[in-house]
């Protein structure tokens, strides 16, 4: 999912902090990351923001679950998620109080160096997802279904599915394709494992669709529209809209009652969705239209870089502060 792309006409999204926006208090509950109830209006705790240090002290954090993105979307509140795909990554977005943590496939373009996400297996997926699983302690852990791990048949992506769920700890699985994937969708549901749909662009089927295109324009948008609503029906707890016009994701997340998670689709869907890469700078080259970057780690790493070579050329490292005496 959310594969690398040089040049996109989809809008830019709506500007998303690191915490979950105007949270409702909360009453008092059981603490720590398991902890969560799904008739809370928060997964905060009684206050209103995630606590800033990593031990989390004062307002006590529960485990993000499915019933709060839920009832976000009835309160009208927005939230981002951002992709993640080692340790690191997952404890410092996690810390920021980013909700939904997705380990996509987007791993082919920003952790293996392939082209596409097409090449992304399962063995290759599952590793990642169990790091940022084991890593993040709030947030939920959303795994993506690499290309050819359920397309073939329900049994096959159950199998899949089950393998990201007990191997990769996942909380849930994520997949693309609108309504060949009910029958999936269903049997995933019913045995337990929540699902994350993806319409619009999908970077898996990026071959048969011609490359990176806008999708939903003219009599598409009515077979988006169906398909995410089969998909919902199917059990989906909600839906990622990729490189889909304005009108339609809006459109789309008006009749849908699960949330939509906008990655080029506008401001008017209910969550917005980056690959961490794109939006921190660490990526050299042009980014799609809908990126925001929000910091320049590229530059600041290959500055630091330099600067540690030249310390080492000129001896100036390692010097006393930084060595052992006798």
């Amino acid at each position: 999912m959310l594969g690398r792309m040089d040049e996109t006409t989809a809008g830019a999204p709506q500007r998303v902090t690191g915490e979950l926006p105007a949270q409702a208090s909360a009453p008092a509950g059981p603490t720590g990351p398991d902890a969560g109830q799904p008739d809370l209006p928060s997964p905060y705790g009684a206050g209103s923001r995630p606590a800033p240090e990593a031990a989390h002290p004062g307002p006590a954090r529960r485990r993000v679950r499915i019933p709060h993105l839920q009832t976000m979307k009835s309160e009208g509140r927005r939230w981002a998620m951002l992709t993640a795909y080692d340790m690191y990554s997952a404890q410092i977005f996690d810390e920021a109080g980013i909700p939904v943590l997705l380990v996509g496939d987007s791993a082919g373009n920003n952790v293996y160096g392939y082209e596409t996400t097409v090449p992304v297996t399962l063995d290759e997926m599952v590793p990642l997802v169990r790091a940022v699983s084991t890593a993040a302690r709030f947030a939920l852990v959303v795994a993506d279904l690499p290309f050819g791990s359920y397309g073939g048949s329900v049994a096959q992506g159950f199998d899949s599915a089950v393998r990201m769920m007990k191997e990769g700890l996942a909380h849930a699985v994520k997949l693309e394709g609108g309504a060949p994937m009910v029958p999936l969708v269903e049997t995933l549901t019913g045995a337990g494992i929540p699902v994350m749909a993806h319409l619009g662009f999908t970077p898996q089927s990026e071959h048969q669709l011609g490359g990176y295109r806008v999708q939903g324009r003219g009599d598409g948008a009515d077979e988006l529209i169906r398909a995410a609503l089969a998909l919902e029906s199917a059990g989906a707890f909600a839906v990622v809209l990729e490189m889909v016009p304005t009108p339609v994701a809006e459109r789309v997340t008006r009749e849908l009652t699960i949330p939509t998670i906008g990655i080029g689709a506008g401001a008017g869907t209910d969550a917005q969705v980056l690959v961490w890469s794109d939006f921190a700078g660490l990526r050299a080259g042009r980014v799609p239209r809908f990126v925001k970057q929000y910091a320049d780690l590229r530059g600041t790493l290959l500055a630091a870089a330099r600067a540690y070579a030249a310390d080492v050329e000129s001896g100036a490292f390692p010097d006393a502060d930084h060595s052992f005496e006798a």
